[in-house]
């Protein structure tokens, strides 16, 4: 699957970006919640909004996803990689 790169570029911006479906918004947000625990509790309403979108095994898999990502950007904070000029 390719990305739209309209979603990759308004990311950041997810909750004022008008071309995000309900699917993705529920994941975003959940990605947000996650990445800030343990000093912020994700609860049940946005836990409820994401059981409206995924499956018990997506959930599952979206938080593996995110537990992956958050840990490459610990690793890569914690090397002082510095960010490429050009791709």
């Amino acid at each position: 699957m390719d990305a739209d790169p309209r979603h990759v570029n308004a990311v950041a911006g997810w909750r004022e970006a008008p071309f995000f479906d309900e699917r993705e918004r529920a994941a975003l947000e959940w990605a947000e919640l996650v990445t800030g625990m343990p000093h912020s509790d994700p609860g049940d309403k946005a836990f409820a909004r994401l059981r409206k979108q995924f499956s018990e095994e997506e959930i599952a898999e979206l938080g593996f996803v995110i537990a992956t990502i958050n840990a490459w950007n610990l690793l890569n904070a914690s090397f002082r990689n510095p960010v490429p000029e050009q791709v």
